[in-house]
């Protein structure tokens, strides 16, 4: 957003220390370590050369679809639904927050690399989320710049998975990622790719893989990430569904955050 405001006070509570770090020339994020892991190996040339290519397809197929689904702590959970152009770097969508046995909020959202904003969704709404947030006024968002809980820290991964240029192969290898085991959904076979890891933990080569997961296809397609964070034991979600070439994703409020 280009501009913080109040924290809004319908947000989820729960908060997690992330850390974050950008690796030099390649621009993949590598998150906090946390802890030991499966068995693995080092990405072969191959695998290394489809990880490299995958933010490059993301963006050259966006605008795309996409799921968020991430533990708040306290039996809450909180679901996105949304759309992402990778190469204005915007993105909307709806949320709901859910509890052992109700939903407890729900309304739209709209994020971008440097934060979110949280709105209700208009009374007459109807359409996709992405057109229901265009008829939104400025004063129906409470925008602000990202936190460390779960859910912001999704947002911001999903915000940088596309790139318009590859990786370099080279320096991920560097940064150790790894190869954890091969899934099937929906029919398509994914290979499990453990990301790199920031520069310190790479250099100090403690063992411990990232907590970002990778599933990739054969051509280095992205088909689904996961995000193990300090003290939740289960990992936000993120799935890549297909092209929604139709979407158009809205000048507002980013237009008016000024």
């Amino acid at each position: 957003m280009a501009s913080e405001k109040k924290r809004p006070s319908r947000r989820s509570l729960i908060v997690t220390a992330v850390a974050a770090a950008v690796l030099a020339g390649g621009g993949v994020t590598a998150w906090q370590l946390v802890g030991g892991e499966e068995e693995s190996r080092p990405l072969s040339t191959e695998e290394a050369s489809r990880l490299a290519l995958s933010r490059l397809k993301v963006y050259q197929a966006s605008p795309l679809r996409v799921t968020l689904k991430a533990q708040e702590g306290n039996g809450m959970v909180v679901e996105v639904q949304g759309v992402v152009d990778y190469r204005s770097k915007h993105a909307a969508g709806s949320y709901t927050v859910s509890g052992k046995n109700a939903t407890i909020d729900q309304g739209l959202v709209v994020w971008d690399t440097g934060g979110l904003g949280l709105a209700k969704a208009p009374a007459d709404a109807s359409g996709p989320a992405w057109e229901q947030a265009e008829h939104v006024p400025r004063a129906g968002w409470s925008s602000r710049s990202y936190g460390t809980d779960p859910l912001d820290a999704g947002l911001q991964l999903l915000i940088q998975l596309g790139a318009d240029r590859p990786d370099n192969p080279l320096l991920l290898v560097q940064s150790g990622p790894r190869w954890l085991g091969r899934d099937r959904i929906d029919g398509r076979d994914y290979d499990r790719i453990a990301g790199p890891r920031s520069r310190d933990a790479a250099d100090k080569d403690t063992g411990a893989t990232s907590p970002i997961t990778y599933w990739l296809d054969g051509d280095g397609g992205l088909r689904r990430v996961t995000m193990r964070m300090a003290g939740l034991g289960t990992p936000t979600t993120l799935e890549i569904g297909g092209q929604d070439a139709g979407a158009k994703l809205p000048e507002a409020p980013w237009a008016t955050a000024g």
